[in-house]
């Protein structure tokens, strides 16, 4: 999106009162215009951004300083790093992405921000103890100690479908599912996507015709949701994975 399409949708969400802000890709920096779509942003509320780190030179790690230093308003980066090694990590992302990225949140740590460094969950669950640990000592070698560290569960989806498994015919949401489940839990019942092309239900969903709800904000504010795809059974199941972890609390278990 252009700055000019962003500070649309910014006015839109200050009618609906909304609370905070997230940029997503795709990569966010690969936008030319995003340091200044991000000082529109935290002219209204805070903003976190969703990156894979690779496109962090001093420059911009100083100018996103610049920026959080500006603003009443926080400025949160979310780094995806899928491995502790080069082997697991680019594996997912591509290869050299894990020096790059690593690069980039020292960076980062550098100019006074605690990212949140985001993985998926590639490896059995009960070894997702011993990976934080592995991930906080890779992490504090670069400066970064007492990291935030959030671990997602897999989606299974995409290239992830094909990696591992689809989801099966019983993985999916029912009416009876939601009797007495805390709402809040499900991200599409308090936020939406905004894109070029309309809003969507989620971030996770934007490939998918069924989550397309409206052109603007203010239009889809007016629309439900249906949890139709097998998608939302993840959110179900291991609640709001898209929020961020808590300040300084070295992971999400």
């Amino acid at each position: 999106m252009t700055r000019a399409q962003v500070e649309a949708a910014l006015r839109d969400s200050e009618r609906l009162s909304v609370k905070e802000y997230y940029f997503t890709g795709g990569e966010p920096f690969m936008n030319r215009e995003i340091e200044g779509i991000l000082e529109d942003t935290l002219a209204l509320g805070p903003a976190t951004v969703l990156t894979n780190a690779t496109l962090l030179p001093p420059r911009r790690a100083e100018r996103l300083a610049a920026l959080a230093a500006d603003s009443i308003y926080t400025l949160e980066l979310r780094v995806s790093l899928d491995g502790v090694t080069p082997e697991t990590n680019d594996a997912l992302r591509g290869e050299g992405a894990f020096a790059r990225c690593m690069e980039g949140v020292e960076r980062l740590v550098g100019a006074g921000f605690l990212p949140i460094i985001t993985a998926m969950r590639s490896w059995p669950e009960e070894a997702t103890q011993s990976v934080l640990e592995r991930f906080r000592e890779l992490l504090s070698g670069i400066g970064y100690d007492r990291a935030r560290v959030k671990i997602l569960p897999p989606l299974l989806m995409g290239a992830e479908a094909t990696r591992t498994r689809g989801y099966d015919e019983t993985e999916h949401i029912t009416h009876e599912m939601l009797h007495g489940y805390d709402l809040s839990q499900l991200l599409c019942t308090r936020a939406r996507l905004v894109t070029a092309d309309g809003v969507y239900a989620c971030p996770i969903l934007l490939d998918y015709p069924s989550a397309r709800l409206a052109s603007t904000l203010s239009e889809a504010a007016r629309r439900s949701v249906t949890l139709s795809e097998s998608a939302c059974f993840t959110c179900y199941v291991s609640g709001a994975i898209c929020s961020n972890a808590p300040p300084a609390q070295g992971g999400d278990r």
